[in-house]
C-alpha cells in the first residue's frame, strides 16, 4: 500500500546582506526530491535571526496561521535551526519543523544503497539526534515536572542518551573497519602506475554523467540533487590504454552538515589522494559562483584544498558556450567548457588531463638507518622496489622507481621526520638512453 507523502510547507530565509541568487529554487527541488507534497513556498526577510524561533514571533504567528490554513503536516526551513528553536517553532505551529539539515539527512538516508553509505549516513542521523532527545519524550511531562513524572523521565532520556552514545561507537568502529578496507584497495592501486583523477563538484552537476562517459560505464545518473551517493571508481581509456583511474564521488552542497562531512570522510578520502581534481561545474546555474564557493568550502574541510584542481564548466550545451579549452591572456589553462551529456569538449578534458597528470616516474636510489624500517615498508606500498641490499650496519640500500607526486608527498613525511631523503637519480626516460645496469625496457 502506498504511503500517502506529507504535505509541507518550505520557509526559505533571507538575512540582511546576503545575495539570493536562486529565490529558493534548490531548497524547493530538495522538498521535492524526498517525496513531500509541496503545498507553497513561503519567502521571509529577517535582518538577523531571532534566538528563539530564527523567523520572529509575528511572522510565526502568520505561518501558524497558513499551517492550519492548508493542514500542513511539516514545516522545512531553509535553514539550520538549534534544537531550542525547532521545539519552540513546533509548540507554536503544532506540527513538526525540520530544518535544512534534517532534509538532506533524509534524502541521504532514502538513497543510501551500499552498506558502507547506511553506516555514514546513520552515524551522522545519531550525532545530530542526540541533542534533539527533548522532542521524542514530551509525554513524560519532563518540563513540568510532577509527581512519578520527573524521575522516570530524566532516566529514560539519559538511557536513550546512553544507548544513542553506544550505537555511534559501534558505528564508527565498522566504518573504521571500511577505513582500513579502503586504505588496502588503495595500497593495491598504487602500485600500479597510474595517477587517480577525482570528480568533484556541486550536486547535480553532472559528475556522474560525466564519469560514465569517460569510463564508458553505465553507472546511475539523473537530473536530481544527490543521485548517487557511494563512489566509483573505472579505468579512463586513452588511445586504447588504461591510463588513469577515474574517482567519482558524492555531491556537495552548501550548508552540507559538518557531522554527514565527518561521516563520509572514509569515502572522501579518494578525493585526498588523488593527484588532480576535476572540479564540475554546472555552468548553466544561476548561483554557479556561489556553488563554486561551496565546494571549495568542504574541500578546505577535508583537508583537499591544496590539491591541483581543473575547472569543468558542464552543459555548455545549455549555456550556449562553445566547447573546448579556455586559456588566459598569458595562455595558461584555466577550464575546460563540456557538455557530458552530448560529448562536446570531452576530447579537450582528456587532452587536459593527461597534460596535466602526465608526470614523469622518478627512479630513486636512497639509503635508509635500521631505525628506519618503516620508510622501507612504505616505500614497498607505493613504488616499484628495483633493488635492496643491506649492509653490514644495518642500512638499507633501495633502488626504486615512484610517481612524482608520490615521491613529493613521502619525501616531505620523511623529511618532517629528520629522515634525510635525496633529490631522485633522474626519470625513467634518460636512464634508459643512459644505459644504466639497472634500467628497465
Amino acid at each position: 500500500m502506498d504511503v500517502p507523502r506529507e504535505r509541507v510547507l518550505l520557509i526559505h530565509v533571507t538575512l540582511h546582506g546576503e545575495v539570493d541568487l536562486d529565490d529558493g529554487a534548490e531548497f524547493f527541488h530538495l522538498a521535492s526530491d524526498s517525496d513531500a507534497d509541496v503545498l507553497e513556498l513561503l519567502s521571509v526577510a529577517r535582518s538577523r535571526p531571532d534566538p528563539a524561533t530564527f523567523i520572529g514571533s509575528g511572522k510565526v504567528q502568520e505561518l501558524a496561521e497558513k499551517v492550519r490554513e492548508t493542514a500542513a503536516d511539516l514545516v522545512l526551513f531553509d535553514r539550520t535551526l538549534s534544537p531550542i528553536q525547532e521545539r519552540n517553532l513546533e509548540r507554536a505551529l503544532q506540527c513538526r519543523v525540520i530544518d535544512r539539515v534534517g532534509l538532506i539527512l533524509d534524502i541521504f538516508a532514502r538513497r543510501a544503497r551500499t552498506h558502507e553509505g547506511q553506516l555514514q549516513v546513520e552515524l551522522a542521523q545519531l550525532t545530530r539526534l542526540r541533542t534533539r532527545l527533548i522532542r521524542g519524550w514530551t509525554h513524560l511531562e519532563r518540563q513540568r515536572g510532577g509527581i512519578g513524572l520527573r524521575g522516570p523521565g530524566e532516566t529514560q532520556l539519559e538511557t536513550d542518551r546512553r544507548l544513542i552514545g553506544d550505537r555511534i561507537q559501534s558505528l564508527r568502529h565498522k566504518l573504521q573497519k571500511v577505513a582500513a578496507h579502503r586504505r588496502t584497495q588503495r595500497r593495491a592501486r598504487q602500485r600500479a602506475p597510474l595517477p587517480t583523477v577525482a570528480l568533484v563538484g556541486y550536486t547535480n552537476a553532472g559528475k556522474s554523467t560525466l564519469f560514465n562517459a569517460l569510463t564508458q560505464r553505465s553507472n546511475y545518473a539523473a537530473d536530481r540533487l544527490f543521485a548517487t551517493l557511494d563512489p566509483a571508481i573505472g579505468r579512463l581509456q586513452v588511445a586504447g590504454q588504461d591510463a588513469v583511474l577515474l574517482a567519482d564521488t558524492v555531491g556537495f552542497m552548501r550548508d552540507l552538515p559538518t557531522d554527514l562531512i565527518a561521516a563520509f570522510r572514509a569515502t572522501l578520502e579518494e578525493v585526498n589522494q588523488a593527484q588532480l581534481l576535476l572540479h564540475v561545474v554546472d555552468g548553466s546555474a544561476p548561483d554557479r559562483d556561489a556553488q563554486m564557493a561551496a565546494v571549495e568550502s568542504v574541500l578546505r574541510e577535508i583537508g583537499a584544498d591544496t590539491l591541483p584542481v581543473l575547472l569543468v564548466y558542464n552543459k555548455a550545451d545549455q549555456t550556449g558556450e562553445s566547447s573546448g579549452c579556455v586559456y588566459d591572456a598569458s595562455g595558461i589553462l584555466q577550464a575546460v567548457n563540456i557538455s557530458a551529456r552530448s560529448g562536446a569538449g570531452l576530447e579537450a578534458l582528456l587532452q587536459a588531463i593527461l597534460e596535466r597528470v602526465g608526470r614523469p616516474i622518478l627512479r630513486v636510489e636512497l639509503t635508509l638507518n635500521p631505525e628506519e624500517g618503516a620508510w622501507r615498508a612504505s616505500l614497498h606500498r607505493v613504488a616499484t622496489v628495483l633493488a635492496e641490499d643491506f649492509d653490514e650496519e644495518g642500512k638499507i640500500r633501495m633502488v626504486f622507481d615512484i610517481d612524482d607526486l608520490a615521491w613529493r608527498r613521502l619525501r616531505a613525511q620523511m623529511h618532517a621526520h629528520g629522515c634525510q631523503a635525496p633529490e631522485p637519480t633522474s626519470t625513467i626516460p634518460e636512464l634508459i638512453k643512459e644505459g644504466d645496469w639497472y634500467a628497465v625496457e
